[in-house]
């Protein structure tokens, strides 16, 4: 308890968590017995080396399941971060690499992985699949995880995907993308799909963007080996700040419906975590 309670003030070594545990002995005092009063640092530093990660990690886990309810349509997003300080200085090839999953109405993180570094984030996420139930959960990832074998293992574990595009699927993100441009460029005509808007502001910020789906995807070259795959996505996001416009576009490959506003709430989700 006391480690954790420093940590989140903000202590970052066995030192600090001793400071702390004596300037807040007294309050500490109302919830633990401290005969012993606080611990010296070495033995924070020694009873906090001897859990087993992986242990600890499925002890987590299992609390989590526990204390959060996952209901049908959860949006539950994956994305890798870097662990801020959490290198040697001067070697940042050291720095730790997570990816965690995040369950968005409930407000938890459902499950981590540690990786050596951002290019093996892609290993990782079938063993986060693996660590939660995703049974009527819609999962969205960003382009580091618009793999086959993640949207069949997604599938498989009877949920749906939202998957960023990018190139690293080859032709499959440049098609889908002149797809779009044509599609808007010809107002969608004879095309059936869905689409919502929306403009938010504030600060001298204003952020207009404009959600297209569709279900017209029999087009796509190797279809049938995304397991599942039932409409493609666009996301048109112009951000104006202090007189300035910048403009970008996401493209993604899905599981769900042509259903704007779900596609809208499951792409805020993702693009809130990637911040």
């Amino acid at each position: 308890m006391i480690v954790i309670c420093a940590v989140i003030c903000g202590a970052d070594d066995c030192v600090t968590i001793e400071s702390y545990g004596k300037e807040k002995q007294e309050w500490l005092k109302k919830y633990l017995e401290l005969s012993n009063g606080i611990p010296s640092h070495d033995t924070i530093s020694r009873v906090m080396s001897l859990p087993k990660p992986k242990e600890l990690r499925k002890c987590f886990a299992d609390w989590i399941k526990g204390i959060s309810q996952i209901t049908h349509g959860e949006v539950i997003a994956i994305d890798g971060k870097a662990l801020k300080r959490s290198y040697t200085k001067g070697d940042k090839n050291s720095m730790i690499h997570m990816v965690s999953a995040w369950a968005s109405s409930n407000g938890v993180v459902l499950g981590q992985e540690k990786v050596g570094n951002k290019s093996n984030e892609i290993m990782a996420i079938p063993k986060l699949l693996d660590m939660i139930e995703i049974k009527g959960c819609i999962v969205t990832i960003d382009a580091m995880g618009c793999q086959r074998e993640i949207a069949s293992k997604i599938k498989e574990g009877n949920g749906d995907y939202v998957l960023a595009l990018k190139g690293n699927q080859g032709n499959l993100y440049e098609d889908v993308k002149t797809y779009f441009e044509w599609a808007t460029a010809n107002e969608f005509k004879d095309i059936a799909h869905s689409y919502w808007a929306t403009v938010d502001g504030d600060h001298g910020r204003i952020e207009r963007r404009k959600y297209w789906i569709t279900e017209d995807v029999g087009w796509i070259i190797d279809k049938e080996k995304w397991e599942g795959l039932k409409s493609i996505g666009c996301v048109e996001s112009k951000r104006e700040v202090d007189g300035k416009m910048t403009v970008e576009t996401r493209y993604y490959i899905n599981s769900i419906g042509a259903d704007s506003k779900e596609f809208r709430c499951t792409e805020q989700h993702l693009i809130v975590q990637s911040v």
